[in-house]
């Protein structure tokens, strides 16, 4: 990927460069009808176009280049340079580096074509992460030059920024007056993440949630809170960690003997039988627990965002080839993506049984 932002930075250079002498014999011509806009080489916007009609050339930064959640299960790695993003909204503020660590509880957001869904990630979330998606960080981060100090910062060192809390004082202290002052920012953020899981809150307020921020209640019982900051936690280690979870041990794999773990396209052997998947043409899974597919993001079973996401395919317009395998010759790990496989699975199976459990509070 690396080469492909290089090259992408070569070409606008030169395009620059061209209008620059093209402009010397018409002051007038403008970026957007001269340059060269061949989705093979780049992908113009509005940004770049004024950024070439200035002269503005742009340089490679290698410590901007980190991982992003792309899709449900699915890291790619992303260029977080502020020039070469059409518009990174307050990401920035969230993910300003790849040091600093925080976790952001994304939800499909106003408008959005499917069925509410939420995912929490500890990487820089694609916009379309799910559907349309709107986030809320445990932290963000400022500036240190322009942050207002007060007893309550916290510096994050050797970085220039002052990292904040996203859950409020004010909602801390209605929790903290409800449920004990061992209430901490951390337990409220993990309430949040397992109340937007429960099945009853989703059900009741489908109409809601399609047209406004969900609006979280603090339940009237200190049980009930903790048992959904304890689920909300336990799905987030879940979530987040996805890749460390061990296979379920009902899967009967065949065929990883053969140490060939490449995939074009993995899939069903019939429409109607998700209890096996063809990986590849040495290695099939079987007894996949029916109540795996129960556990659904944004449209789809969390299994299937694996199916779909990690095909080979190619690009229409730029005709760059997507191959998944590269990501497993990335990190060092050719059964990479079997691993994954087989880890979602458990993620899954894990996730229904976590929800299952939450208390039914809504309308009290």
């Amino acid at each position: 990927m690396i080469k492909k932002i290089q090259e992408m930075i070569i070409f606008y250079n030169s395009q620059v460069s061209l209008l620059e002498a093209a402009k010397t014999q018409n002051r007038a011509l403008s970026a957007e009808e001269f340059v060269d806009t061949n989705p093979t080489q780049i992908k113009w916007n509005r940004s770049l176009f004024d950024d070439a009609d200035r002269g503005i050339k742009h340089n490679f930064i290698n410590s901007d280049m980190c991982i992003g959640s792309y899709r449900p299960f699915m890291k790619q790695h992303y260029y977080n340079n502020k020039d070469l993003n059409w518009s990174r909204y307050l990401l920035p503020s969230i993910f300003p580096n790849d040091v600093n660590n925080n976790l952001v509880i994304c939800i499909s957001g106003i408008g959005a074509s499917k069925e509410f869904s939420t995912l929490i990630t500890d990487c820089v979330p694609n916009l379309h992460f799910l559907d349309t998606m709107v986030s809320f960080p445990l932290y963000y981060y400022e500036p240190a030059a322009t942050a207002q100090a007060d007893m309550f910062t916290t510096p994050a060192a050797g970085t220039g920024l002052v990292r904040r809390d996203g859950v409020s004082d004010w909602i801390l202290t209605q929790a903290q007056a409800k449920y004990g002052a061992n209430v901490s920012k951390e337990d409220i953020f993990y309430y949040v993440y397992g109340f937007l899981h429960s099945p009853e809150y989703r059900t009741t307020y489908a109409n809601d949630l399609k047209k406004m921020l969900p609006r979280l209640p603090l339940v009237a019982q200190a049980v009930d809170f903790w048992a959904f900051s304890r689920a909300g936690r336990a799905l987030a280690a879940l979530h987040v960690d996805y890749e460390q979870v061990p296979a379920h041990p009902q899967l009967v794999v065949t065929g990883a003997e053969q140490g060939f773990f490449a995939v074009e396209k993995m899939r069903f052997p019939a429409k109607d039988r998700k209890d096996t998947i063809i990986y590849n043409s040495a290695i099939t899974i079987s007894h996949i627990p029916a109540a795996a597919y129960e556990y659904v993001v944004n449209g789809k079973s969390a299994i299937e965002w694996v199916l779909e996401r990690y095909a080979v395919t190619t690009h229409k317009e730029s005709g760059i080839v997507n191959d998944p395998n590269d990501w497993a010759a990335e990190v060092g790990n050719p059964r990479y993506i079997l691993d994954l496989l087989l880890s979602v699975i458990h993620v899954s199976t894990q996730t229904v049984a976590i929800v299952a459990e939450l208390p039914q509070v809504v309308g009290e």
